[in-house]
């Protein structure tokens, strides 16, 4: 660059306030007048007392934090420094910034703090208009705080640059459309995330920054995407198989909601990476015969006898049993060297009645590890939660608070909410007064990530952020993952009678499993005969296993 050139680009830095000095300068204006209001410029004065509540906030977080090091001295583009003496009468003046007047300082401080605003409110309020339904039937309002000319930007504002202080993984400015675009990326597309309620604000910028700087998403890789593919193609396939040769049992399968298979395997795995050694699970009926199959490793055949009448118990265990998808088991899954014990309560069908069963066993066995110096990191509990049965069962509040006092702590458990918006044959609208199943969870202080079950890589990777906060904060996490019950309750019913328009919706809906082969075939991850050659694998499988079930006996106690 020359030198012309460059002193023209240095004049037009030293002209705006996206320069890092003159940020300073306008932070520290406006320390000085919340200490002392007549100890600035008539004219700064004027403008910080018609700050808004918001426009103070926003303006605070523009300066940074109090315990931040900060410069003492404004300093323009050239490096000198630059003050007015104080003027009587008037407190002190203003000092200005080089090449700037007050005027386009206060005009570019404003557009700051506007676009701090923004952030803010999207950060807040984004879940409210993210793509969360796979059916598309639930409804979404538009929400005027999210529209950029609420905040007194026009469309002649978008390409132009505003300083954020190296927020939201840009440097120290960026353009109102940029800053758009990652926001809508971040809190508006399969994830909805609600977290600024959270009082500690360590928790709340863990959660900003690790959103924000990949915008609420993992790169997976090749072997990662075929990895999901492949969890997806276990649990379809499976639910297909018992619906063909069990036509009409009940099951509770777990059709439309099958991303859970991967999700759940993933807060395994990543648990593990991160230390832990057990995980104790508690979950209703749907989908529990998935997961003994699928995650726990229950034989095929041993699932497929008890379908054919014969007892899940060896014969010298006394009692009469119970129903296949009721019962426990325990297991020990190998991810990459870390072994992590698995240990899935038995429950009856009265919903949540396992909640503090498990958080107990937790406790427990935190306390045989001597757990307790480690941070409570060794052992975790996972429970699975229905959408209506979270919202309307006393046992999750009681629970919830519970596990936060002295006594009682277990170091956050992760709670995972198949979401298919319905209770039985209730619509949501019916059973809950807000948009959402979560919110009680917000009593202690929970993020709640909602996320579309039809994405499955965006399930995948809020289960690993849950899993993660929950190691850092020993707090719960939420994850209530948006899907569709593509039978009745169970499979005996005919849910058209009583939800005709949604059962409509569900008959055209492509599975979660066919949604995501397409998806990698367009990306050249795997070819649709590749995905066809994984059913066709598997289905091989579940009819050996078939085969040999009838003379399958269970080892003896």
């Amino acid at each position: 660059m020359d030198g012309a050139q460059g002193s023209a680009r240095r004049e037009r830095i030293a002209d705006s306030f996206l320069y890092a000095g003159n940020a300073v300068f306008v932070s520290q204006l406006y320390e000085q007048f919340l200490k002392d209001p007549s100890a600035v410029d008539p004219s700064w004065r004027t403008f910080f007392a018609a700050l808004g509540d918001e426009e103070r906030a926003a303006l605070a977080e523009l300066a940074g934090p109090s315990w931040a090091p900060k410069s003492t001295r404004v300093i323009g583009a050239d490096g000198a420094i630059a003050a007015k003496a104080p003027a009587k009468g008037n407190g002190a003046a203003a000092p200005a910034a080089v090449g700037a007047s007050a005027e386009q300082l206060r005009a570019a401080a404003l557009a700051s703090i506007r676009a701090f605003m923004l952030i803010r409110t999207y950060r807040s309020r984004g879940h409210l208009i993210a793509t969360l339904d796979p059916l598309g039937i639930a409804e979404r309002t538009y929400h005027k705080d999210l529209d950029y000319k609420s905040y007194g930007f026009t469309e002649a504002d978008l390409d132009r640059p505003i300083f954020i202080n190296s927020i939201l993984g840009f440097g120290e400015s960026a353009t109102l459309q940029q800053i758009i675009d990652r926001l809508v990326h971040t809190y508006c597309g399969s994830i909805g995330v609600e977290y600024m309620y959270i009082m500690e604000p360590a928790q709340r910028l863990w959660i900003q920054e690790r959103l924000e700087r990949v915008e609420n998403r993992t790169d997976f890789t090749v072997n990662g995407k075929r990895a999901i593919l492949e969890r997806l193609t276990a649990a379809e396939t499976f639910e297909r198989f018992l619906d063909k040769k069990y036509t009409g049992t009940k099951r509770f399968g777990l059709e439309g909601g099958e991303a859970m298979i991967p999700a759940l395997e993933q807060i395994i795995k990543r648990g593990g990476q991160l230390g832990t050694k057990e995980i104790v699970i508690g979950m209703p009926h749907r989908g529990r015969l998935n997961m003994l199959a699928n995650m726990m490793g229950k034989p095929f055949r041993a699932i497929f006898s008890e379908f054919s009448g014969n007892p899940a118990n060896p014969e010298d265990v006394q009692g009469s049993g119970d129903v296949k998808y009721h019962l426990g088991t325990s297991s020990d899954r190998d991810f990459d060297g870390n072994i992590v014990h698995l240990s899935l309560t038995a429950n009856p069908s009265h919903l949540e009645a396992v909640n503090p069963v498990v958080v107990g066993k937790v406790r427990a066995k935190q306390m045989q590890r001597g757990d307790l110096e480690q941070g409570r990191r060794a052992v975790m509990g996972l429970l699975m939660h229905g959408d209506a049965a979270f919202a309307g069962q006393g046992l999750v509040p009681e629970t919830l608070a519970l596990s936060e006092l002295k006594g009682y702590r277990t170091g956050g458990t992760i709670h995972f909410i198949v979401n298919n918006q319905i209770g039985f044959t209730t619509n949501p609208a019916y059973s809950r007064p807000g948009p959402y199943c979560t919110d009680v969870a917000k009593a202690v202080q929970a993020p709640i990530f909602h996320v579309n079950g039809d994405d499955a890589e965006a399930a995948v990777h809020v289960a690993r952020v849950a899993t993660e906060f929950r190691h850092e904060f020993q707090k719960d996490a939420v994850i209530d993952m948006w899907c569709y019950r593509r039978h009745g309750h169970n499979e005996t019913d005919e849910p058209a009678f009583t939800q005709p328009l949604m059962y409509r919706a569900i008959a055209k809906q492509p599975t979660t499993r066919a949604v995501y082969a397409r998806k990698l075939a367009a990306e050249k991850v795997a070819t649709e005969e590749e995905s066809a050659g994984l059913i066709a694998s598997f289905e091989k499988k579940l009819e050996e296993d078939f085969e040999v079930a009838r003379n399958f006996r269970p080892n003896k106690a």
